[in-house]
C-alpha cells in the first residue's frame, strides 16, 4: 500500500516517488498536487499505475501525473511520459480508447445579458442539431472513401468542403491534422463505427457548454486571445468516438502476445501492453493513433459547423458568428524534442488526460499567440466553472504540458448509487444552469460531487508554472454526452 510517506516533497506542488522504490522503476514518478488533493489521489490505483509507466522501456527523466489524476486503464488519466524515440516503446493504453478526446473554445461578439434571452432556444436548438450519446449517430453514412480522407487530412478536410474556415486550421493543435496518419492502419470495422458519427457527440464526460467569462486574471493574454468580461462562449469536449475506441482495441488485442511471444518483453502489469517504437507494428499504431486523432479533429469541427448553424438560426443576425479561439486534445501521443541530460532529443510524448501547454515564441503555436502562449482550456464538469490559460516556459518542467480538467473522485458506478438524477438537475437550476440530457444516468455518473474542485487544479497548475490563469468560464447551459 502507497502512502503520503513514500514520498519526497520537492516544493508545496510536487511530490516525487523515488527510482528505488521499486525495482522495474526506470525514473521516478512524479505528482502535482497540493497536500490535499495528494491525498484524494492516494485512495485509488493512480499511484500503482503511475510506478507502472515509470517501468516504460525508453521513459526518460521521470513520469508525471497531474493534479486531475484518477485510475485509469495501465496508467492513470492524468498522465504524462516521454519515451526515446530511438529505442524506446508506444503504448495504446498510455494514449487512452478515446484518441484526441480534447476541447474547443467558441468565442462570440455577445455578452450575457444580450443572449440570456435566447439561451433555453440556444441551448435547444444545439441539442437538435448535435446528436448525443453512446452509440448516437446521424442520418448521413459517410461511404468507406470518404472516412478514409477524414483521416489523412483531419479538419483540413472538412474546412475544405465548407464546414468551417481558415481560422479554424489556423487556431487547432496541429492545424487539425497529424501528417503520419494512415488509413491502411485503421481497421475496417474501426471505419465502418466511425461512418455515421461525425459531428456527433458521444457519452460519458463529452459536453458542449454556453458559458459567459465570469473573471479575468490577465487583461492582457485575454485581450490577445480576444475575450472580454460577460462575453459568451461555446466549449466543446469530445473525441474520436467508435473509431478512435476500436482503434485503441485492435492494437492492444494485437499488442499483448506479441511482447512475450516476439519481442520477449516482460509484462508489466496485467494488460499494460507496448512494443519498440520503431517496430513494424510500433509503427502501424502510430499512424492508426494519428488517423483517430484526424478524425476527433473532424469531429470536434463538424460539430462547430452545426453550433454555427443553431447560432444562426435562433438569433438571426449578422453579428452572431462564432470564431474558433483554439483546439487542444489531451489523449494522443507526438513526436517532440525534450532535454535529458542538457541535451535536446527526439521523444515520443504520450499524454493521457493530460494536454500541451507550449510557451510564448514556440514554433507550433499560432502567430497571434506568439507573444503570450498557446491557449490552455481547462474544462470544468457539469456546473462548475471552466478555465482558460496559457502556456508557460515553466512547464518545460513537464514536458510543456498541463492538466486537462477536474478529474474524477468518485467511480460512475459509486455516484450512481450516492446521487439521484432529479436532485442534481434541482441543484444546477438553483444555481441558474440549463440542463440538457435525455438520461438520468447520464447526468448522475457526470454530477458535480464525482469530480475533484476544478479551481483547486487550476491554482495547482498554475502555482507550479505548468499554465497560468487568464480566464474563468460560467457555465450557463450544458448538453450532457448521455
Amino acid at each position: 500500500m502507497i502512502s503520503k510517506k513514500d514520498f519526497i516533497k520537492i516544493n508545496d506542488y510536487l511530490w516525487e516517488i523515488p527510482k528505488g522504490f521499486w525495482s522495474d522503476m526506470l525514473v521516478p514518478a512524479r505528482i502535482y498536487a497540493s497536500a490535499e488533493t495528494l491525498e484524494q489521489i492516494l485512495k485509488d490505483q493512480s499511484v500503482h499505475q503511475l510506478i507502472n509507466g515509470a517501468a516504460l522501456p525508453g521513459i526518460i527523466n521521470y513520469t508525471l501525473a497531474m493534479p486531475d489524476c484518477h485510475e485509469g486503464y495501465n496508467v492513470p488519466i492524468g498522465f504524462v511520459g516521454a519515451i526515446k524515440a530511438s529505442d524506446g516503446v508506444i503504448s495504446p493504453g498510455a494514449c487512452g480508447f478515446d484518441i484526441n478526446c480534447g476541447v474547443r473554445l467558441l468565442k462570440s461578439n455577445y455578452q450575457e445579458n444580450e443572449i440570456k434571452p435566447f439561451l433555453e432556444k440556444l441551448i435547444n436548438e444545439i441539442q437538435r442539431q448535435v446528436p448525443s450519446g453512446l452509440g448516437q449517430a446521424r442520418q448521413i453514412k459517410l461511404t468507406i472513401n470518404q472516412i478514409d480522407k477524414i483521416l489523412k487530412q483531419g479538419a483540413q478536410r472538412l474546412v475544405d468542403q465548407g464546414y468551417g474556415e481558415k481560422q479554424d486550421i489556423e487556431n487547432c493543435e496541429s492545424n487539425g491534422k497529424l501528417d503520419w496518419a494512415d488509413p491502411e492502419a485503421v481497421s475496417n470495422q474501426a471505419k465502418r463505427r466511425g461512418q455515421n458519427q461525425v459531428g456527433t457527440l458521444g457519452s460519458g464526460n463529452h459536453f458542449i457548454e454556453i458559458q459567459t467569462v465570469a473573471e479575468i486574471f490577465n487583461k492582457q493574454v485575454a485581450e490577445q486571445f480576444n475575450l472580454f468580461q460577460n462575453q459568451i462562449v461555446i466549449m466543446i469536449h469530445c473525441g474520436s468516438r467508435g473509431l478512435g475506441h476500436q482503434v485503441c482495441d485492435d492494437y492492444l488485442k494485437e499488442f499483448i502476445p506479441l511482447m512475450s511471444s516476439k519481442y520477449k518483453i516482460k509484462l508489466i502489469d496485467k494488460g499494460f501492453a507496448f512494443l519498440p517504437f520503431n517496430c513494424s507494428e510500433g509503427q502501424q499504431y502510430f499512424k492508426a493513433m494519428a488517423s483517430a486523432a484526424n478524425y476527433a479533429w473532424a469531429n470536434r469541427q463538424m460539430i462547430s459547423f452545426f453550433i454555427r448553424q443553431a447560432w444562426q438560426n435562433v438569433l438571426k443576425e449578422k453579428n452572431s458568428s462564432l470564431s474558433l479561439v483554439y483546439d487542444v486534445a489531451h489523449n494522443i501521443i507526438k513526436k517532440e524534442k525534450h532535454v535529458v541530460n542538457n541535451k535536446k532529443i527526439e521523444t515520443i510524448v504520450h499524454r493521457k488526460g493530460a494536454t500541451r501547454a507550449f510557451p510564448a515564441n514556440h514554433p507550433e503555436i499560432p502567430e497571434k499567440y506568439q507573444n503570450v502562449g498557446q491557449p490552455v482550456l481547462l474544462p470544468g464538469t457539469m456546473g462548475t466553472f471552466s478555465y482558460v490559460m496559457n502556456g508557460q516556459q515553466t512547464a518545460e518542467q513537464a514536458f510543456f504540458s498541463t492538466s486537462h480538467g477536474a478529474g474524477r473522485v468518485m467511480s460512475r458506478k459509486a455516484a450512481l448509487k450516492s446521487f439521484s438524477g432529479q436532485n442534481v438537475i434541482n441543484e444546477l437550476k438553483s444555481k441558474g444552469i440549463i440542463v440538457k440530457c435525455q438520461s438520468n444516468r447520464g447526468i448522475i455518473e457526470e454530477a458535480p460531487f464525482a469530480y475533484k474542485d476544478v479551481n483547486q487544479v487550476a491554482e495547482i497548475v498554475d502555482q507550479a508554472g505548468l499554465s497560468k490563469k487568464v480566464a474563468k468560464l460560467k457555465p450557463l447551459a450544458v448538453i450532457k454526452g448521455e
